[in-house]
């Protein structure tokens, strides 16, 4: 497989990740993460595989919006890192969670099948004043 290959295969299964995320489709999260799947949230808490599923199968995570964009995909061998710029509005046991993210998603194929291995989310802030021009 080519690398552009990879990067519109890669392509396509986060968009198809992003519609399940926003839609609770468990079925198709659980085929596409990875076994050892870890998830990293803003704060740097850490979410494993099941625990990710479980704020769907528990009705407790609902998306009204759950876009990315301003994306860049790195493909490698049998590996590839996307960078954007997600965009969410949400509620997490009723709370509300609506922010713009910067995001690391990292896909491994395994056995012909890209899988989601893990992801980072950040919030977007400014550079500290020092460090602006």
């Amino acid at each position: 497989m080519n690398r552009e290959q990879a990067e519109q295969e890669v392509m396509q299964l986060a968009d198809a990740w992003i519609a399940a995320e926003l839609h609770g489709d468990t079925t198709f999260l659980e085929q596409t993460l990875a076994e050892d799947f870890i998830g990293i949230g803003p704060l740097g808490f850490l979410l494993t595989k099941q625990e990710w599923l479980g704020r769907h199968r528990s009705g407790e995570m609902k998306y009204t919006v759950h876009a990315l964009d301003e994306i860049k995909v790195r493909g490698y061998d049998e590996a590839a890192i996307l960078v954007g710029r997600l965009t969410q509005q949400a509620t997490y046991r009723g709370n509300p969670m609506n922010t713009h993210m910067r995001t690391t998603l990292v896909f491994v194929r395994k056995a012909e099948q890209w899988h989601l291995a893990g992801l980072h989310f950040c919030n977007i802030g400014q550079p500290p004043p020092f460090a602006r021009s």
